[in-house]
């Protein structure tokens, strides 16, 4: 793909040789599904929770590269706050502990927990947000295990996602859908594109 440059700050390209080296066999296995050269890198700016500008990184869908710049330049410029972005393959690509630790992360060639179906990140069509704040519930089971304290979305607390909260305004116009929505399990930090 060519190099998109939204702004400064805010930048994608296909996936870099370091990059590939990097998640290959790790968030990155060899499927039916999705390519390589179908994937998009992604490096972003965002403020983290002690008000600083970072520099983050994500791989998303190539088709979808674009609006994920223009959200997150959204998000930068009204200073919302994000903790973490990091690529899973720094967790090992080991989903609980990227929540755990409150990563904001979109690509992982991996299946719905406790089922076998791939899930949307697999095909970099899903991006979760501070998720350990706003934890993904099933029954009694709540991922990651240590955002239980953030299951009661009733309760008060920074950086919940909610109807009101702008990420979801952002991602909402633009028809991507929220995990917050659904209606049997619940999952706030999820959003995605079909």
């Amino acid at each position: 793909m060519e190099e998109i440059v939204y702004e400064k700050g805010f930048t994608a390209c296909g996936l870099p040789d370091e990059i590939k080296k990097k998640i290959d066999g790790v968030s990155y296995h060899e499927n039916r599904d999705v390519g390589l050269d179908e994937l998009a890198y992604l490096k972003m700016q965002y403020v983290d929770f002690n008000g600083q500008t970072q520099t983050g990184e994500m791989i998303v869908h190539q088709s979808l590269a674009r609006e994920v710049l223009e959200i997150f330049s959204e998000l930068y410029r009204a200073g919302y706050q994000i903790e973490k972005m990091r690529l899973v393959d720094e967790y090992d690509a080991d989903d609980e502990r990227s929540m755990a630790d409150n990563n904001s992360s979109a690509f992982n060639y991996r299946v719905v927990a406790d089922t076998d179906m791939i899930s949307m990140h697999g095909y970099g069509r899903a991006i979760d947000i501070n998720p350990l704040i706003n934890p993904y519930i099933v029954g009694e089971k709540i991922m990651p295990a240590n955002g239980a304290e953030y299951a009661d979305r009733s309760k008060k607390f920074a950086h919940k996602i909610d109807h009101d909260d702008l990420c979801y305004k952002l991602f909402k116009e633009r028809g991507w859908t929220w995990g917050g929505d659904w209606k049997t399990q619940k999952d706030y930090q999820h959003f995605y594109k079909t």
